[in-house]
């Protein structure tokens, strides 16, 4: 690559994944939008026509006059040819098929234990990192020999473990999991601000926080806005509409199983004092069990939904109908800015901006000081020319790190039961997860834990 007419040239993308999903998509968008970097994108996919359907719609944004980035999209065949000599390299991938993830979701049900993500904490969590952490590994090893000096931006969950998992077979891996839970609550208090401080043209930039905690489990200790703590407005917001919670008419709750009404995070403030960064559906699975999460009656009382597979199953044909159409130039995604601000951090590495922006990586800097320093993190940092410098976050507070411990020790049992297919860790895992532990019999998890083992089998390196 190099720096030509204000803006980087040359650049070479690896984009592995991404075949089926809006990801690749949206990171189409947002590159055809800046012009102040060009380049190509190499697709690599296990499955060779969804890559070929993606470079088909690349191109043809590329094409379209009014985009301003001028990028070429090819298909690898290897995941060697698409990593040789990249600047970038970006995970998104889905490892298993749905048959997979509905035994990590459905099949704890059984004991009376409900998720309602199931890819990063809890029994669907565990059991999709053990068919996640491998590919992780063969990717890392593959930077290490193609593109040691890559950055490394990964999108797929369970984040935090993946990233954990890259450091781990390739130490001097320049790795970072990018997620936008944290922008949805800024976005909260943007509208909470707007209406209750007056001031209406405020944007979701305007609202400096302070992130720190785990991806998923993530919380602001401190916010504002053109210098007014947001903490007063946001506990007077709470008092206020703590049992009908806040209701945005673009985000239904009742009409779309990924939106909530905040009653979770606005009950987690009350208890913990900090605000809570992540949607209610991810947060409930980090508490126990018994709480959010007790049954689907329950889940309905707090305003968020369950998202069972089959939601996702009819997801995905409409995403791969609607890749079809764009493909064959029958329709035209829009090219609007998307929120996501992974081409902002690309443009800070490539120095040509400096960034602040939260990022999951490890707390080796001691961002966060009372969490182990392997331990991935989330907290922000500032993004400048080939650099990431995490920004000290502070400890978490004593009165949540009990809540906290648990996964921070899982981040690493889980790890390593990946890893080295220790069915023993496993077993751990399962029992000291908050979803899972009281809920039954020792045996009864572990049978579980056997069972959903059996039905990810076709995912999982040889020796289970």
């Amino acid at each position: 690559m190099r720096y030509e007419n204000d803006g980087m040239t040359g650049l070479n993308i690896a984009y592995i994944g991404g075949g089926s999903s809006g990801w690749a998509r949206t990171f189409m968008t947002d590159l055809a939008l800046d012009g102040s970097l060009s380049g190509t994108v190499r697709l690599y996919d296990l499955d060779q026509e969804a890559a070929q359907r993606n470079a088909l719609i690349g191109n043809r944004l590329r094409d379209r006059p009014e985009a301003a980035g001028r990028w070429t999209y090819v298909t690898s065949p290897t995941l060697a040819q698409a990593l040789e000599g990249a600047d970038f390299v970006v995970i998104s991938i889905l490892p298993g098929t749905f048959r997979e993830m509905a035994a990590d979701v459905h099949m704890p049900e059984r004991l009376g234990i409900y998720q309602s993500v199931g890819d990063t904490t809890g029994p669907g969590g565990i059991i999709r990192a053990l068919r996640t952490l491998p590919m992780f590994a063969e990717i890392g090893q593959a930077v290490k020999r193609y593109a040691p000096d890559a950055w490394v931006i990964n999108y797929t969950n369970p984040m935090a473990a993946g990233v954990r998992t890259l450091y781990e077979v390739f130490p001097q891996v320049k790795a970072f999991g990018c997620c936008h839970e944290v922008f949805n609550t800024q976005s909260v208090l943007r509208d909470i601000c707007r209406m209750r401080c007056g001031m209406q043209d405020v944007t979701r930039r305007d609202i400096l926080v302070n992130v720190l905690g785990l991806n998923h489990f993530t919380w602001f200790s401190e916010a504002s806005c053109r210098g007014i703590d947001l903490f007063p407005v946001y506990r007077d917001y709470v008092q206020e509409h703590y049992a009908e919670g806040y209701d945005d008419p673009e985000k239904d709750w009742r009409t779309s199983t990924f939106h909530c009404a905040h009653r979770v995070k606005f009950d987690l403030f009350r208890r913990y004092g900090l605000i809570a960064a992540a949607g209610d559906r991810h947060l409930a699975e980090f508490m126990p069990g018994r709480e959010y999460l007790a049954d689907p009656e329950t889940v309905r009382g707090w305003k968020f939904s369950l998202t069972p597979v089959s939601w996702r199953v009819r997801d995905q044909e409409e995403r791969l109908e609607r890749s079809r159409r764009l493909a064959a130039g029958e329709e035209q995604l829009p090219l609007e800015p998307t929120g996501e601000e992974g081409i902002l951090l690309i443009r800070a590495l490539c120095g040509l901006d400096r960034v602040v922006s939260n990022v999951n990586v490890p707390n080796t800097a001691g961002q966060i000081p009372n969490m182990p320093r392997d331990t991935v993190v989330e907290t922000n940092a500032v993004f400048s020319r080939d650099s990431i410098r995490p920004v000290f976050a502070g400890a978490v507070p004593a009165n949540m790190e009990g809540i906290m411990a648990p996964h921070v020790a899982n981040q690493e049992r889980v790890m390593r039961a990946a890893l080295e297919r220790d069915r023993t860790r496993v077993y751990e895992a399962f029992l000291t997860d908050p979803l899972v532990a009281g809920r039954a019999s020792v045996a009864d998890v572990r049978k579980l834990a056997d069972d959903m083992i059996a039905a990810t089998a076709a995912y999982l390196p040889a020796g289970w």
